[in-house]
């Protein structure tokens, strides 16, 4: 089981969807040669950021095999199966088909508020189906419910075939908790751009990324001299990006980076309800921290 594979930075990529509200396939083509282009480790759809909750069934299954097929085995592969019906999740898990798909992320169940019982047991089940290794996304912000650095080092601990967790709970104490006892060889992957370096410098091995969509490059290099202990460099970096990483968010994730996105020729600033775009104000401020920071 390669857990290098997850070292470095992941991109959540976005899905880009044309003005009638389809798949844009083009601009997610456009995407991901971006992206590569960028020295990224491996990419991410079916996530948040890909707006995964708003796509069909078969509109999934297109994205995955169109990803899988145009990045043909460059980087690896991470697909998001998530949810809080756990029974729903291993029937999903049963009929996808992981051709060229190198792990499962999956986000703690949200709405339902389970017990840190109910989380592990829900994420063992998963593990126990999935034929790929999988990586356990906490996200309170979003799902209603932490899971806390106990529970997470239990499920690393005792679940051969989860190998990392993806922490966006923005909770340092916790992140030190779980780096400190963690077995070795489980990932601690960021789940927060802004907070990608200041992990890394604890021991985190990387980010899935949202701002990487944009500047995968500079975000890349900065993951890259963390994980060779070249901090002052990657600081560089960091502070490069940091009106960038903040902006994004002012109005919600994705509807920021979709307009970052529009604004570097990447794709149409069009999001699928309760989604909408983000303010002029915000776009006209984001066009303006992309012409100082430059090439992306």
């Amino acid at each position: 089981m390669e857990k290098k594979k997850f070292k470095g930075t992941g991109v959540a990529i976005v899905t880009p969807f044309r003005v009638d509200g389809s798949v844009d396939f083009k601009s997610l083509g456009k995407l991901l040669e971006h992206i590569i282009k960028g020295g990224v480790d491996y990419v991410v759809p079916l996530g948040t950021t890909g707006e995964s909750v708003t796509l069909s069934k078969d509109e999934k299954k297109a994205v995955v095999n169109f990803v899988t097929d145009t990045v043909n085995c460059r980087v690896p592969v991470v697909v998001g199966i998530g949810g809080n019906n756990t029974q729903d999740i291993l029937d999903s898990v049963k009929q996808f088909d992981f051709t060229n798909v190198d792990g499962l992320l999956s986000v703690s169940p949200y709405y339902n508020k389970p017990s840190q019982q109910g989380i592990y047991s829900h994420f063992k089940a998963i593990a126990g189906n999935s034929p790929v290794p999988v990586i356990i996304y906490n996200v309170p912000g979003r799902t209603g419910s932490n899971i806390t650095a106990e529970t997470t080092v239990k499920l690393a601990n005792e679940v051969r075939n989860i190998v990392a967790v993806k922490e966006a709970s923005g909770n340092i104490q916790q992140v030190m908790q779980i780096l400190r006892n963690k077995p070795k060889d489980f990932l601690v992957i960021s789940g927060d751009d802004m907070l990608t370096l200041p992990m890394m410098a604890m021991g985190a091995s990387g980010a899935i990324s949202v701002v990487a969509n944009v500047c995968p490059r500079p975000f890349s290099d900065m993951v890259n001299l963390a994980l060779k202990g070249s901090f002052d460099k990657a600081s560089l970096l960091h502070f490069k990006l940091f009106d960038l990483m903040n902006a994004l968010f002012e109005e919600g994730s994705p509807s920021g980076v979709k307009a970052t996105l529009e604004i570097i020729k990447m794709g149409q600033n069009n999001l699928r309800l309760p989604l909408v775009p983000i303010s002029s104000a915000l776009y006209k401020k984001l066009a303006g921290i992309l012409s100082e920071i430059g090439d992306q």
